[in-house]
């Protein structure tokens, strides 16, 4: 109830008009299987809260940097709902999640690309967005 869950439609929308980023929480194995959503973040689940949290010294500074409404996306839409709410306990207030998660994603036939590897050496969570 803290957390407002959207269609994979209005999640691309919202992206598209530079209202909201979409944070994919899935594991790097999930991302190279099925894909991504372009121009959304990876902050996989395990790291999350140190990469949203500016006073972590882990943060990524392309989530605290931004006033955009963080939409989170998972594999089937259940973790990000979790997800989110702990987002809302740290102060992202309209934190909230794509309803279905990826696979409502394709399912709805937007756009996706393949996942690019994550560098050697390179920590999770710590790229800019895709």
């Amino acid at each position: 109830s803290v957390i407002r869950r959207v269609a994979p439609e209005t999640a691309w929308a919202a992206s598209g008009a530079g209202e909201a980023l979409i944070v994919d929480i899935r594991s790097d194995d999930e991302r190279r299987r099925d894909g991504i959503v372009p121009g959304s973040l990876h902050l996989p689940r395990t790291v999350l809260e140190w990469r949203v949290d500016p006073e972590s010294g882990w943060s990524n500074a392309h989530v605290v940097a931004t006033e955009r409404r963080l939409i989170l996306l998972c594999a089937h839409g259940w973790s990000s709902s979790l997800a989110a709410a702990t987002l809302v306990d740290l102060g992202y207030p309209d934190a909230g999640d794509v309803e279905g998660g990826f696979e409502a994603w394709l399912a709805a036939g937007l756009p996706t690309a393949p996942a690019a590897e994550r560098p050697a050496g390179a920590l999770p969570g710590m790229a800019p967005p895709d």
